[in-house]
């Protein structure tokens, strides 16, 4: 498996880490936990799990975590007014505070962790717009988070 397909596992792992801690109330160190132990690289019958970047992994699980605050605000102010972060679909949500924390603390190119997270969301929703939907906030995101990039 190359760095690219690493780094993909990595995020989609994050994302799947951020949507179970909102879920089930657990901490983050036992998501953690259960993340590295249990699903990276694992084998079931109905095939193997990616090996992810454990580094990248848990930089954006403790990046979310740390500047949950920040991320929800700024992917609030990324939203219309009538549709609050904590009106949309939990999934998105977690997509959006995986990638705030890229945004907001990371060295990888903005463009390149929208595209990224875009992936993502059309994995979740393969039938959906919200593949549109996450790129023109994470859009928003990324330039008020680095105008710089931009």
């Amino acid at each position: 498996m190359n760095r690219r397909q690493m780094k993909a596992a990595a995020r989609l792992y994050a994302v799947q880490a951020l949507f179970q801690m909102e879920v089930s109330g657990q901490t983050v160190e036992a998501v953690r936990a259960e993340f590295e132990d249990h699903r990276f690289g694992a084998v079931y019958e109905e095939g193997e799990m990616a090996e992810g970047d454990v580094e990248l992994f848990r930089a954006v699980l403790d990046r979310a975590v740390n500047h949950q605050g920040r991320i929800d605000q700024m992917t609030d102010r990324a939203l219309v007014a009538k549709w609050p972060i904590a009106r949309i679909d939990p999934t998105l949500r977690a997509v959006f505070r995986a990638a705030g924390a890229e945004l907001v603390e990371g060295g990888t190119p903005p463009k390149v962790v929208i595209s990224e997270y875009v992936e993502l969301a059309k994995a979740f929703f393969p039938e959906g717009r919200e593949a549109k939907f996450v790129n023109a906030v994470l859009d928003h995101m990324a330039r008020e988070a680095k105008p710089e990039a931009f």
